[in-house]
This record gives C-alpha cells, structure tokens and sequence, in this order.
C-alpha cells in the first residue's frame, strides 16, 4: 500500500488539486469555496475507496472477497464519511497554499485509510 501511495496517488492527487484551482479560478466567495470541497469530496468518492479496498484485498492475498459487496462497503463508507471528509477538504482546499495540500491530504489520506479498512468490519 506504501508503494501505491508513493507512486499512483502522489500523482494523481496533486495533479487533481491543481485541476480544482485552475477549475474554480473564476468564482469568488462562498461559491469558490463550495466548488472546491466539493470537487475533493467528489476525487474520494465511492469508487476510489473501492479502488483502495481492492488493493487490501489484493496484497492481503484475499482475491476472492473483491466482489460488488465491497463496493457496497465503499458507498457506506463514503456517506458516513461525508462530514469529516467535507470539514477537512474544507481546510485542505481553502485553507492551504497549493504547495501543502499534498502533504495535508496525504496526512488526512492515512487517518482514512485506516477508516477505509476498518470500514469492511463497521458496514458488513
């Protein structure tokens, strides 16, 4: 999971962020504000924390407990997660200079990814 941190999401995230701001350059206010928790919110949503449990599943050795059961996991585990996930991509996103979302989100991305795989126990 290290290694999937290291390589596959320490591209896409940044690049991702950098997307929201060069998305919501023209809006102002509480609507720039929105649009840009709202959009982190959108990055992490079902299917990425499927995307993750899969690859528990797949270094844990457990092939054959991926199954549309675990995306169900990931759909209740995102709707449960909405209002901490909204406070903290508030902060990350509105808060943070461009430079330090990374490092924010990838702190805030570990506390969750412990949430994730726990959320396997917490929704079955």
């Amino acid at each position: 999971m290290m290694l999937i941190g290291a390589v596959l999401y320490s591209l896409e995230i940044p690049n991702y962020f950098k997307w929201i701001d060069k998305k919501t350059a023209s809006f102002n206010g509480l609507k720039k504000t929105l649009a840009k928790t709202g959009l982190a919110i959108a990055y992490f949503n079902p299917i990425w924390i499927f995307r993750h449990l899969v690859f528990i599943k797949l270094f844990s050795g457990n092939f054959e407990q991926i199954n549309g059961g675990l995306f169900i996991i990931a759909c209740w585990s995102f709707l449960v997660n909405i209002p901490i996930s909204f406070i903290a991509n508030y902060i990350i996103q509105n808060k943070m200079h461009l430079n330090w979302r990374f490092m924010a989100s990838a702190i805030f991305s570990g506390l969750m990814a412990i949430y994730y795989a726990l959320s396997e126990s917490l929704f079955q």
